[in-house]
């Protein structure tokens, strides 16, 4: 990998992680642009090339996670939870959150909470592996 592409991806990554943790902020692309360091328009293109999508599908979709857990966990109104995420218009929230996930988020919360996962799975998942690693025996 060449130096100039280590240099935008980790300006891509700059931006996406903001976006990350402020996703419920109101993110426009020149902010974003600023952040990365670089034009609008080589914003827009390179953000896309690097992720596969544009900056504004990837708030879009970062914002419908968090409410997909709100809806499941919470009992708070739609309404309310779409401001939280982010969104403005109930009904921008409603169109791309069906758009995302395939379901308006109403028949999404009636599925009821989401099931844990057993704590065995979890800990296996999180065990650190020696796989691969420099002197590392499975035996042990």
């Amino acid at each position: 990998m060449s130096r100039a592409t280590e240099d935008s991806n980790r300006r891509m990554l700059r931006a996406r992680d903001a976006m990350d943790r402020a996703y419920a902020e109101p993110l426009d692309v020149p902010a974003l642009a600023r952040i990365a360091h670089i034009s609008e328009a080589h914003f827009i293109r390179t953000f896309r090339a690097t992720f596969g999508e544009t900056p504004h599908r990837y708030l879009q979709r970062r914002r419908v996670e968090r409410a997909m857990l709100l809806l499941r966990e919470t009992d708070r109104p739609v309404t309310e939870i779409c401001m939280e995420v982010g969104f403005t218009s109930l009904g921008t929230f409603s169109r791309t959150f069906r758009d995302i996930v395939g379901e308006p988020p109403s028949a999404y919360r009636r599925r009821g909470p989401v099931a844990a996962v057993p704590s065995c799975f979890t800990m296996a998942w999180m065990r650190p592996s020696s796989f691969g690693e420099a002197g590392g025996d499975a035996a042990d």
